[in-house]
């Protein structure tokens, strides 16, 4: 992805956590436990949804994708983490940088397209439930959802490119656990003015968009859900969005926190918290906060392990 001529540093260091080096061994057991868990959540809910016919619907066909999104999601950066925990190697080329960079804002950017998705679909379950069927069969939901994946690594293919052709002289330690942009474009010796512009405007699109659609989608479900008659109507919507809206707000206000701001920011130490609260604590809460707790997979996972019933 880059010419070789313009490229002095072959490979990165990956700083990780310094500052709590003499807690390594139980960094890797947390960050282990925590990655196991999140992709043990993911496969289960994916595989739940993928056998039970009552669960084919739009709504879990969505929520299968973002556990997909997820499991890839926390493969891109925990594993060089754990890796380098244990070994003390945290080396990474500099393609292998790059890659992890496209992967990791490419998965984000197709997560809030994701989201946005779902909250429509949300909007038209309870809003128009007459017009839903029609307008949410088989065949829009799967447009729907290879936009969202699709958006995503459109969104952040120009970013990394222009990246990749910046010139690193040294040093090559990146202050992070994984490459992201702000660390990476404080190592450039090139101008990276006209990069961290566009990266501000392409990261303050996609979360503008995706947000309003969220934000509008669930104005209306609100107003909606506040004029229905009975308890148990309100009760029932409410549940079904409560949890959404959760996701929704942890995913959103860190990664607005990180990415949609127009200066590369110099002082990491509370990024990598607020890093590690969206790249690996968001992703082991959302299978919890949004299918664990969700009546309709519990009924179906009981249902997968007590196996076919003796005739």
């Amino acid at each position: 992805m880059s010419n070789s001529n313009d490229t002095l540093v072959t490979e990165f260091i990956l700083l990780g956590f310094p500052e709590l080096c003499h807690l390594q061994g139980l960094l890797f057991g947390i960050f282990l436990t925590i990655y196991v868990v999140t992709v043990l959540e993911n496969m289960v809910i994916i595989g739940t949804i993928g056998a039970s016919q009552q669960l084919h619907t739009p709504m879990y066909f969505f929520l299968a994708n973002l556990s997909v999104l997820e499991t890839v999601y926390t493969t891109v950066t925990v594993p060089k983490l754990l890796a380098g925990l244990v070994t003390g190697v945290r080396a990474i080329s500099f393609s292998g940088c790059l890659t992890q960079l496209f992967l990791f804002l490419s998965l984000g950017s197709s997560e809030c397209f994701l989201l946005a998705t779902m909250a429509c679909d949300r909007y038209l379950a309870i809003c128009r439930p007459l017009h839903y069927p029609a307008l949410m069969g088989q065949r829009p939901c799967l447009h729907l959802a290879l936009s969202a994946w699709l958006g995503g690594f459109l969104a952040s293919f120009v970013s990394t490119a222009l990246i990749s052709h910046l010139r690193f002289c040294g040093p090559n330690v990146l202050n992070h656990f994984f490459c992201d942009i702000s660390p990476i474009l404080q190592l450039s010796c090139s101008d990276t003015t006209a990069i961290e512009t566009l990266d501000f405007v392409a990261a303050l699109a996609v979360l503008a968009t995706s947000l309003l659609v969220t934000t509008v989608s669930y104005a209306h479900i609100l107003a909606t859900v506040l004029r229905m008659p009975g308890r148990g109507g309100r009760r029932k919507a409410f549940s079904t969005c409560t949890s959404h809206l959760l996701v929704v707000v942890i995913f959103y206000t860190t990664t607005i926190f990180m990415y949609a701001r127009p200066r590369a920011i110099s002082s990491f130490s509370l990024n990598k918290l607020v890093s590690v609260v969206y790249s690996v604590v968001t992703p082991l809460l959302n299978p919890i906060i949004y299918c664990l707790r969700n009546r309709d997979i519990r009924e179906a996972l009981a249902k997968i392990l007590q196996g076919p019933r003796p005739s």
